[in-house]
């Protein structure tokens, strides 16, 4: 995938070596990859990809949970592992699993952090709902997304002692891109960390990629990157104004940077996105 847009040498390339390297990136799970490994055969089986997951009995307990809730349950309640796998299908076990996997590697008892999961989740969700809703991503996809597209923040708050006021201040500029303001101050951004996660824990090429570009909106009008992935950045700008709807803000910033060209490319008119926004946010509340 190439994009005029987008940076054409890898990413690795965008962060000097020097800065990178005093970035704690947290290695892949030992449990992910076996997980993966098991994905990858022709025919996954949901008994070993139970046992795989029951060999951790914090992450089973979690997992289930998660398939039981009110959410992603849809009125059924799995009893175990492996009937989770088969009400939710394998695929999404598996990016519940992954998104699990990533809070364990990047816990902690900052209450910072658990606002930022809070809203990672959130994110997920929405994006679970308006993939499945206007049916152009796969659900596991749109999830994995959606909790991992800023999962560079937490990283740049352990290396950065100022970044939290990097944040702000990124969320608060009204014309320049949040990744511009974070390379101004630290020479890197979370997007360009966070694809470097997403390619270390071997997370789908469609992710990383959108990871990686979820803030440069001029990539939605940009023929030379992948359909996939810039369906993905749309759908993240929807669930930001979702989101923010959510917690009683008016306005999106992101929402008025990238949301014109974000409906353009999902071909959605003015009505339908308002009509897309209120099922959302009557999700969000039923969530509860």
């Amino acid at each position: 995938m190439t994009s005029a847009a987008a940076p054409v040498l890898p990413v690795e390339h965008t962060v000097e070596d020097a800065l990178l390297r005093s970035i704690r990136i947290p290695p892949r799970p030992s449990l992910l990859v076996d997980l993966q490994q098991e994905l990858a055969e022709p025919d996954p089986s949901p008994r070993r990809i139970a046992r795989i997951i029951g060999n951790d009995v914090g992450m089973s307990g979690a997992l289930l949970k998660l398939a039981n809730s009110p959410f992603y349950g849809a009125g059924r309640k799995a009893k175990s592992v492996e009937q989770a796998i088969n009400f939710l299908g394998i695929n999404h076990c598996a990016a519940l699993l992954t998104g699990l996997l990533a809070k364990q590697a990047i816990d902690g008892n900052d209450a910072t952090l658990d606002q930022f999961w809070e809203v990672s989740a959130r994110r997920a969700q929405a994006l679970v709902f308006t993939s499945r809703q206007l049916r152009i991503a796969p659900p596991d996809i749109a999830h994995t997304f959606g909790l991992f597209c800023d999962i560079g923040v937490p990283l740049l708050m352990n290396r950065f002692p100022g970044y939290v006021d990097t944040f702000a201040a990124a969320s608060n500029d009204p014309v320049r891109r949040f990744t511009e303001v974070e390379d101004a101050r630290h020479q890197t951004n979370h997007a360009a960390i966070g694809c470097l996660l997403a390619r270390n824990w071997g997370l789908s090429p469609d992710v990383s990629w959108a990871i990686l570009l979820h803030h440069d909106y001029r990539v939605l009008d940009d023929p030379a990157t992948d359909d996939a992935v810039r369906s993905l950045v749309a759908l993240s700008v929807l669930a930001e104004k979702g989101i923010q709807r959510y917690h009683g803000n008016a306005v999106s910033l992101e929402w008025e940077k990238g949301g014109a060209p974000a409906c353009r490319h999902l071909g959605l008119s003015e009505d339908e996105t308002a009509d897309l926004l209120d099922e959302l946010h009557e999700t969000f509340h039923n969530e509860r």
